[in-house]
């Protein structure tokens, strides 16, 4: 047995003195006091929060873009999640136009199986809509696969809106949840044309490509099409925009209720001036939907503090600045879409919103609610007898700062180069297997597959 003492357990209720105590890969007793035997592991959380194991809902590992491999693998990525604090990812296993779902649930497999630190489980994007794909969702979600993807954006990728309402339709009586890449594809297109077009080819024309419309305008065409579909159960990913809020608020107003809410670090803490960084500095931050307006990063942290956003994740999506985002150098539509988060979520959101939220909230934003929408709960996101020995005993005192030399990310550099936490993961259990301690790993490969 592993007994985690003396720290203060963060339950769903709030925070509670008393042992908590690891048996293998579950967890066996949650609070009291628990009368140890000689050959027990004792570890002493004096001063820490203990959490059950972050989840991050929304990574792309080990992905091929159709021009590049992202720099981080199952392996690469899911190592430093753990050091981070992270113990389980939910990655988008995609299947390309031409490909069975079958095929891509297979490959993904073979790629993260026996490499990761953390646990993952898969997404399934859907790309290719026809008889055979809507013949094999059953199938996909016995093998485990709950919820799945489609995008508004990227020609080789997107559904149109008849394709999302039959996706939707088949979806629902398998109690599917839709994961939406919100944005006007066509818009975008004409839009990263009159751009370039003007003369903007650097990184500034990344966000004026992509104006906060036409997030908004994807947002409210898939929440009618889910109302269309009888309220099917929808998420939106990686919401930016204070417009795309609103259109959330309106449809919850009029009654709509399966709509579940994402969005990432990156809104909530950096801004578009990011892309005037010199140097082609500014490619760093070249992710859809793009950084926003200060207005809109002011929106979302205001919905996070009145509980309108259900889950945070971080759309980990990692290309070098050198050999991969540099070949944009003098056409902004070159660059690799995405950027790197894994490691440093749950630092930048205890810290940025230390003022305004306390574990309580940390633990729905970062894992309980996480595991609720995309069905690991109770298994995952709470410290429940029974329930997975996945923990993160985090010490809100640590102070330290994010650079790019010391970050396992795969990756040359960090969004967040500079930034100053409080707060870190101590010890993290993946499986009851400690996976990292005080931000570097120990080198144990004890994540799973998780199927929901």
């Amino acid at each position: 047995m592993i007994v985690i003492r003396n720290g203060s357990l963060v339950l769903p209720d709030g925070l509670a003195k008393g042992d908590l105590v690891l048996d293998g890969g579950k967890i066996a007793q949650v609070g009291g006091s628990y009368a140890e035997k000689p050959e027990d592991e004792l570890v002493d959380a004096a001063g820490c929060w203990v959490f059950p194991g972050f989840i991050d809902a929304h990574t792309h590992m080990q992905c091929w873009t159709g021009m590049d491999w992202t720099a981080d693998s199952f392996e690469t990525g899911t190592r430093a999640a753990a050091c981070g604090g992270t113990t389980t990812i939910v990655d988008y296993a995609t299947q390309d136009k031409g490909m069975t779902m079958p095929q891509a649930l297979d490959e993904w497999h073979k790629r993260a199986d026996g490499t990761c630190t953390a646990n993952y489980a898969f997404h399934m994007a859907i790309a290719d809509w026809n008889e055979q794909t809507k013949a094999d969702l059953p199938g996909i979600r016995e093998a485990g696969v709950s919820s799945f993807k489609t995008y508004f954006a990227y020609d080789h990728l997107r559904l149109d809106d008849a394709q999302t309402l039959e996706v939707l339709e088949a979806l629902k009586p398998l109690g599917g949840t839709l994961c939406v890449h919100c944005e006007n594809g066509t818009l975008v297109n004409a839009l990263q044309k009159r751009v370039f077009e003007a003369g903007i080819t650097g990184p500034e024309g990344h966000p004026m490509s992509r104006p906060d419309v036409c997030e908004a305008e994807a947002i409210d065409r898939l929440l009618m099409i889910a109302h269309l579909a009888g309220d099917a159960r929808v998420n939106v990913v990686h919401l930016s925009t204070k417009l795309g809020l609103e259109v959330i608020r309106a449809a919850k107003a009029r009654g709509q209720k399966n709509i579940f809410v994402e969005t990432c670090p990156q809104y909530l803490l950096l801004d578009e001036t990011c892309y005037l960084e010199p140097g082609f500095g500014g490619a760093k931050y070249v992710m859809s939907p793009p950084l926003r307006k200060a207005a809109d990063r002011t929106a979302l942290r205001e919905a996070i503090i009145h509980g309108e956003v259900d889950t945070v994740s971080t759309d980990h999506c990692s290309f070098n600045l050198k050999g991969q985002k540099d070949r944009g150098i003098g056409d902004f539509r070159k660059i690799p879409n995405g950027g790197p988060g894994i490691e440093h979520r749950p630092a930048l959101m205890a810290t940025s919103f230390a003022d305004t939220l306390g574990p309580h909230e940390l633990l729905k934003l970062l894992s309980e609610n996480q595991a609720r929408v995309f069905d690991m709960f109770p298994r995952k996101g709470i410290l429940a007898v029974g329930s997975d020995a996945d923990i993160c005993v985090w010490d809100p005192q640590s102070e330290w700062t994010i650079n790019a030399a010391t970050q396992h990310q795969n990756v040359d550099y960090t969004t967040y180069e500079g930034f100053h936490c409080k707060g870190s993961a101590h010890l993290v259990y993946v499986n009851g297997v400690l996976a990292a301690k005080d931000g570097e790993p120990t080198g144990a490969k004890p994540g799973q597959y998780v199927k929901r």
